[in-house]
Formats: structure tokens, sequence, C-alpha cells
């Protein structure tokens, strides 16, 4: 039998005949492929000494179960057996029999799919071969055998979106693919210029979905809240109707559930896979001001929806479906359009498949990190003799977060900004920090020799040869290196956030390989070598006036040109380098991977104090960056990078900063600033946008003027007879007027100008003006006397 490639679409297990079926739809060169492994046995481990007492339990209850030692252990060095089960239902009841006998059982959370690809080091592309059965629309590979692939595949993507009433009732379905492009529209046939699907009723418009679903068979759905929202309101309309929503492969079912523990929902078709593009662009570390389609799509292509007032929207959808249906058709399918070229736009599946190729985290896994870490490391354990441990739910202790030195507030000339390059990895990958590697050298003493430990924090102590983490970081680090030279950007980007990710779940107790002496072993270094680090520069005569994790800024101490500036920036990273390396050789016999890189000259550098003192604040500051046209301010951590200040307060602030970094006297703008906005002519700028992140009843002691404006805005939509849009968290747009906060969208009172000068433009002044020698409060005060 010849070996075919292919690439994982979802994946799945289920008891047939006495027996487990583990079934893959694969994405091949062929088209779509069901392959089907039958007979694996679900295992999961206890020890040694509980073998008799397990063997009694299931011949009680009469479980065929079988019980076998093995050579491997805990990494408490306790012997273990396996406890073999014919079908997944057996082994969830032999686990839950232990359980209950008060037994340890080990990986019995493992599903079997997930089990037999990362065993196997299968990770998104797949190799296989088996019994060959030509269906209507797929492949059939049944007794198959797998293996580890290296295939990229050509995903078929669609997208959709649906139109309906407020009451939940559909008017249309658009679909959007390379092949076809369709709105699917209740209502009689008329001209339009956009391609358009008519049908009777709301039976036919799901009917016909599902005939599309057939004839055009996408790999993968991707939408706007596609879950939360389409799928979910598509399945509640054809479980009205008392429709099967046949749109999976081979003519199954698609499926609908929310969890009970999370709340999350998720959707199954069988054979495709659904990406929301809200979650995809968060797994891929993305950030917007507002996650509606509207405000991304104008910030990633410039271009939006025509309307996005949630009530003006309805009433014009309303509108529409009655008067102009090929205007709600041509809306309709806009969006469809818009989340196309969004995911084309940032390379989002490219990103995805890249990351299933790198952990085999399903396409459509949101966050992850856990999981990949899991698939990546457990398998070389087991072959190292070890089995995994438990999840620690009490008695852990948090570790230190990341290094923040106080800085020194000041406006400054000529600061360099000097950054590690993945310093945590490069921590990892320099003292060989991992867990089987801590379990190992924990045997032996403590020193620089080829035999003896390295020492790491809180008692921690690691092998010099007995380790994968290290080497895990080394292939991932290279394969970016490449990635980067040949502008891979989705790939480079699935790496970074993988790579980033090992410290995060070592430090995080919902990963079962979390102990304190791993991540602080971590984080204590990183303190160690920032601290170090700052001694070395000032050694030298420049000045650190703040550090951040794995950032250095260093003032020189006077104003420099950039070339000047660069020449030290460069110097002091090769000095720096030069002495970690020798200074890890000499005292714990370490090749040094730490990689100090020079990243910013500032010409100008403003490190405020914490809002009313003294002290200087941390994670904020702003800096001038750039020559001539390429000049820019860079804001990080003030009120042009927060999305809870106004525009009012982040345009003040921009122009502000722009005259003071450029030496120019500020008096004349911030009176004349202050004045407009009294005189009402920055209205337009005034709304604050605040995110609900409760349930609006479980606000009761501290109410915020967020949720007082939500309380407002429906009561006045239930008065109106509208929808209300705050009772389940939700986004908030308001004004802050005499009679104290209301919604924009039902504003009625006098706006507040005087809370705007305190609150949002009195703070952006205070942070800049005392460093020049002025003061917000007086610059203001003959304009304020005129009112």
């Amino acid at each position: 039998m010849s070996v075919t490639q292919g690439f994982i679409l979802s994946s799945s297990s289920k008891d047939s005949a006495g027996a487990t079926q583990i079934e893959f739809w694969l994405s091949t060169e062929s088209g779509p492929v069901l392959l089907t492994i039958d007979a694996e046995k679900p295992v999961f481990f206890i020890l040694q000494d509980d073998v008799e007492q397990a063997k009694a339990a299931f011949s009680k209850a009469n479980l065929p179960t079988s019980v076998t030692p093995l050579k491997l252990s805990t990494f408490a060095s306790q012997h273990i057996a396996a406890c073999y089960s014919n079908t997944v239902r057996n082994a969830l009841r032999a686990a839950d029999l232990l359980a209950e006998a008060g037994i340890v059982t080990y990986e019995s959370d493992i599903k079997l799919a997930d089990r037999f690809l990362m065993e196997r080091y299968i990770r998104g592309s797949i190799e296989f071969q088996g019994k060959e059965s030509n269906k209507a629309d797929y492949l059939l590979y049944s007794q198959a055998k797998c293996r580890k692939g290296d295939f990229i595949p050509n995903l078929k993507v669609v997208s959709l979106d649906i139109e309906c009433s407020e009451k939940g009732v559909l008017y249309s379905i658009g679909l959007d693919s390379e092949v076809d492009s369709r709105v699917i529209m209740i209502g009689n046939d008329q001209p339009a210029q956009t391609n358009i699907e008519w049908v009777n009723n709301e039976y036919e418009l799901l009917t016909s979905l599902c005939q599309w679903f057939k004839a055009f068979d996408p790999d993968v759905v991707v939408g706007w809240s596609v879950i939360d929202f389409d799928f979910k309101l598509l399945h509640k309309r054809a479980e009205y109707h008392n429709l099967p929503l046949k749109i999976g492969r081979a003519g199954r079912n698609s499926s609908y559930r929310t969890s009970k523990q999370s709340q999350q929902n998720f959707v199954n078709i069988p054979g495709r896979v659904v990406i929301d593009g809200i979650d995809a662009l968060k797994t891929a570390t993305f950030n917007f001001r507002s996650w509606s389609l509207e405000s991304v799509s104008r910030e990633l292509l410039g271009e939006g929806k025509a309307i996005h007032n949630v009530h003006n929207r309805m009433d014009e959808i309303n509108f529409m479906f009655k008067k102009d249906k090929p205007a709600l058709a041509k809306y309709n399918l806009q969006d469809c359009v818009l989340v196309n070229r969004i995911f084309k736009h940032t390379h989002l599946l490219d990103f995805l498949v890249e990351r299933s190729r790198l952990t085999g985290l399903a396409l459509d896994r949101t966050g992850g990190s856990v999981a990949a870490f899991t698939n990546l490391y457990l398998p070389q354990i087991h072959r190292a003799g070890y089995i995994a441990p438990n999840l620690h739910s009490e008695n852990w202790i948090a570790s230190p977060g990341g290094y923040v030195m106080d800085s020194i507030p000041d406006l400054y000339s000529s600061v360099l900004v000097l950054d590690f390059k993945s310093l945590y990895p490069s921590i990892i990958r320099t003292f060989l920090i991992d867990p089987m590697g801590m379990i190992e050298g924990l045997k032996l003493e403590v020193g620089k020799e080829e035999n003896q430990a390295i020492t790491g924090f809180r008692g921690g102590q690691f092998h010099r040869k007995k380790h994968f983490l290290p080497e895990m970081i080394k292939n991932l680090w290279s394969a970016r290196d490449i990635a980067k030279q040949n502008n891979e950007k989705a790939f480079s980007q699935a790496i970074k956030i993988i790579m980033n990710s090992f410290y995060g779940v070592l430090g995080s107790s919902g990963c079962r390989f979390f102990d304190t002496r791993l991540a602080s072993s971590i984080t204590m270094r990183g303190h160690e070598i920032m601290k170090q680090t700052k001694t070395l520069i000032e050694d030298k005569g420049y000045q650190v006036i703040y550090g951040d994790t794995d950032s250095t800024f260093v003032s020189l101490n006077g104003a420099y040109s950039k070339t000047n500036a660069d020449k030290i920036g460069s110097g002091l990273v090769e000095y720096i380098n030069q002495w970690w390396s020798e200074h890890l050789r000499t005292e714990y016999g370490l090749s040094s991977f730490l990689e100090l890189e020079y990243e910013t000259h500032y010409k100008k550098f403003l490190m405020p104090t914490i809002r009313g003192s003294v002290t200087g604040s941390k994670k904020r500051y702003a800096g001038l960056i750039g020559e001539g046209k390429e000049e820019s301010i860079i804001f990080k951590g003030l009120e042009s990078a927060r999305t809870d200040w106004t525009p009012l307060s982040q345009e003040f602030q921009q122009h502000l900063y722009d005259l003071v970094f450029h030496d120019k006297s500020p008096s004349d703008y911030v009176l004349s600033f202050v004045e407009k906005t009294k005189a009402g002519e920055f209205d337009d700028k005034l709304t604050y946008r605040k995110r609900l992140r409760r349930k609006l009843h479980e606000y009761q002691k501290n109410v915020p003027p967020q949720v007082r404006a939500a309380r407002m805005a429906d009561e006045i939509n239930a008065q109106l007879g509208r929808p209300l849009q705050f009772q389940n968290k939700g986004l908030i747009e308001y004004v802050i007027t005499i009679n104290g906060p209301e919604p924009k969208e039902y504003l009625k009172s006098p706006i507040d100008y005087q809370h705007y000068i305190d609150k949002q433009l009195k703070p952006v002044g205070d942070a800049i003006l005392p460093f020049i020698g002025l003061d917000f409060d007086s610059l203001c005060a003959p304009q304020m006397g005129l009112f």
C-alpha cells in the first residue's frame, strides 16, 4: 500500500462493537479523507503498590480491564503499572472505580485520539496508509497505519454570516469562498447585483445551507462571533423546525454544546473546522481597542461596515428585509468578505496551520499553551522512563513575576533600550531548566563539573545531560531564525508564541508539570541577570533609569546623534554579552545563550511619576524615535495607548508631547485646547468606551460609571420595546454629563466639561509639564476665570 500525506482537520474516538475506533478527518491533495483506526486500547497508570486492590475492584465490578506492571516510574520514583481497557467507556468506568477506592490514577484525563497522535509525534501533518474505499464525497481509509508527516495543506475556506430579526428569526445567510459567493435569502426573485439564491421560508433557507455545504465542501468555516452567535442561532432554528443540520461531511449532522464548567460554546461539524476570527486573532496575540468587526476591519483594512450602531443596524436590517432585500444581501455578503480579507491580511490560517504543525494543537483550539506543552513533552518522558505527574489542585506556591525596577522619573535626551532576546527561553536553554531534568538533577551534588547539577532557585537543581526542554527551545529558536530569514511571518509568530509560553505553563498550576522550583529558577534568574546587567552598564558611566522583565532603559546623560547613540548601544551590547559568556563558563561551566540586543534610541524620553506622587511609575513611558518623516512618538501604558481614556485625552497628549519633545512651548496650546473643550468644539471626542466584565445585576456595592450608563441604556431600551443590550456583559459607550454618566445613544443632559478638563486633560498635562517648569492649573487659571 502506498503512503499518502494529509493534514488533520478534526479527531474523535468512539466505541463500536466492543472496541474503540479513532477517526481523523484530513485535508489531502486528493480531497477530504476519513481515516479510521480500530481497537486502540485506552490506557492510564497507577502505582504498582495499588495493583492488587485495583484488580479486585475491576473483578468485583466485572470490568474487563487488564493491569500490567511497566518499567516506568513517577517523578517521586514510585513504580508504575498500566491499566488497559477495550473501550473508552470501560476506561472511564475503571478510572471512576479507582477514584472511589481512593487509588490515584495518572494520565487518565488524556483522550484516546490525543494519546494516539502525541505518542507518534504526529502534529497536524500526517502520513498514512490503509484499506482505501471510494465514497461519494471523500476517501475512506480503514485499518489505517499512521506516522508523523510534513504536509502543508491548501485549505478551502468559506466565510459565513447570518442576518436575522431581533427575535432571532433568520432572514439570510451569506457565504463567501473562492469557488462560490452568494447570499441565501427568504423572498421573491428580484434583480440584484449580489448573487442571491431565493428561498420561500426559513425551513428552505436551512435546507439550502445544507445543500451548499454538500456542493462546495469547504474544509474551514470562518466568521465573526461565528460560534457564539451564527452557529448558535442556526442550530436553534434548525431545532425549531425539527431539521437535522446536515452540513458535515459524509452526510453527518452538525452539533452544538455549551460547557457547563466554562460556559464556552463549541460547534462540531464532522470533517470541517470552525474558526472564529476574534478568538484566532487573540490567539495570535493581536489586540484592538474594540473587537467589533467594524472596528477591527477599519484598523486592519481601512474600511468597515456602513452601519454599526446596534439599534440603527437592527432597524435598518428590518427595513431592508421588508423594502430592499438586494441591499440587505449586499450588506450580508460584505461582512463575509471583510472576515475573509482580515484572515488573508493577517495570515491567520497560515499561523494556525503552523501552530498545529509545531504542537499538534487543533486548528480551532483557542489558547492551548498547556496542551501544546503536554503534546510535545509527554511522549519524551515516557521514553525516558517516567509518567507525567497529576495537576496540583492545592498547596502550590506562586513564583515571582518578571523583574521590574523602580524608575527614575525625568524628561531625558538620548535614552537607549537594550533588550534580552527571548530572555526566559534563553534562561531555560542556558541553565538547562527542565521538569525531568530537575528530578534527575536533585539526585546529584551541585557543582560546575560534568557529573554535577546546576543550581537553581528555591531548591531546584538541574541535570546537565538528562533533559528535553532546552533542546526543544533550541530547535524552535533555529526554526524561527530560518522563518525570519525567509520572511515567513506566520511561522515566525507561531514559534515565538509557543517558545515564550513554555515559562508560562511551568508557572501555571493548570499544568501537570508545574513546580515552583522550575518557574522560580527562570524568573529569579531573570532578576539576577537584569540586576547584574544594570551594574555593568553603570560601571561604564551611563545611568539605568528603568528595567522591565527583559528590557533595560539607559540614559546617556546628554543629547547624542543617532549615529553616536547607535555606536554606544552596539558597544554596550557586545561588552555585556561577552561578560555573561565568560561569567557563566567560569562560575557554572555553562555555555551562554543570553543575547542582549540594542533595540531603540529615543531622542527624547519621558519617565513620568505615579499620579499624585514623586515616585517613578512602572510600565508607563513615552519617547520620540526616528528621523524626519519616519519620526514618531511611542506611548507605553499612557493615555494614548489605553482603551479606557477618551479620544479627547489622546489627541491632547499626542500634540502636547510632540511640542515638549521638540522643545517648543506648549502654553498656548494647553490654553487653547481647554477653551475649545469648554466651548463644545470637541464634543465628538468625549466618549468613554468601557467593557462590562460582569453581568449587570452582579454590580452591587461599588457601581462604576459604565454600569450606571449601561443600566440607564437598558431602562430606555425596555421603554422603547428594544432588546436589552447590557444584561450579560458588553461594551458601553457613555458621556459624563452634569447629571452623571449617560449612554451616548440616549444622551439628554448637558455635558460636564469640567469633568473632562479635570479627569482627562489635567492628568495628561501633569505627567509632563512639571519637567519643563510648567503647571497645568497655572496655565489654565486665567482662562478658567472667564467662565
